[in-house]
């Protein structure tokens, strides 16, 4: 219940910030992002806890909007977007499933899946970087770096899901944090490959 409330959240905030055209800078959803997590992290065993659940959530939902907008705003942009909604929820559920059916343990996974996240996080800095300084981009690099994305969340939600289910996460609320940033970027990335292939990103 706690995972559909924080979606539902986001995407009201999305929708706020789609309607208000307010676009955060990266740093500042950086180091918005990383703050409110180690928040949440420090005070798990708290009161407060779920607020800033809430507050994290709700901060990414609002600073994704603009870019949720942008797509919905091309010719076939809600056919886009309802498309990686679709696909996210039946890559869930479907992942999800299968962990719950056999009880497999996917606690193996955990150190390629961070490495992983960590070479993807360090590429689109660079990546950033080069085009913000230089202007320079490498093309198609973008999409790849969301092709692997979606990949690594896909390892992360059997992961996480296995931890959940043998014990490996007991608090709710990390584990709740856990499977919806997860499930959020999972849609942000098949947003993107989506909107590449139509010709449209």
């Amino acid at each position: 219940m706690l995972l559909g409330m924080t979606l539902l959240f986001s995407a009201i905030s999305s929708s706020v910030a789609i309607a208000t055209q307010i676009h955060v800078p990266f740093l500042v959803y950086l180091i918005g992002l990383v703050g409110l997590l180690f928040g949440i992290h420090k005070a798990r065993n708290s009161a407060l806890a779920l607020p800033l659940t809430f507050a994290f959530t709700g901060f990414i939902g609002f600073c994704t909007g603009p870019v949720i907008g942008a797509y919905l705003s091309l010719p076939n942009g809600p056919e886009l977007v309802a498309s990686a909604m679709g696909t996210t929820a039946l890559v869930f559920f479907g992942l999800s499933g299968y962990v719950l059916t056999t009880k497999k343990d996917f606690s193996f996974l955990g150190g390629f899946l961070f490495a992983g996240i960590m070479v993807a996080f360090v590429t689109t800095l660079i990546a950033l970087g080069m085009s913000y300084f230089f202007q320079y981009s490498i093309p198609g690099l973008h999409l790849a770096i969301s092709a692997i994305m979606v990949l690594l969340l896909s390892g992360y939600i059997l992961y996480d899901t296995s931890n959940i289910i043998n014990g490996g996460e007991t608090n709710y609320v990390m584990a709740t944090v856990s499977l919806y940033i997860n499930i959020w970027f999972l849609f942000m990335n098949l947003l993107h490959l989506f909107g590449f292939m139509s010709g449209d990103d």
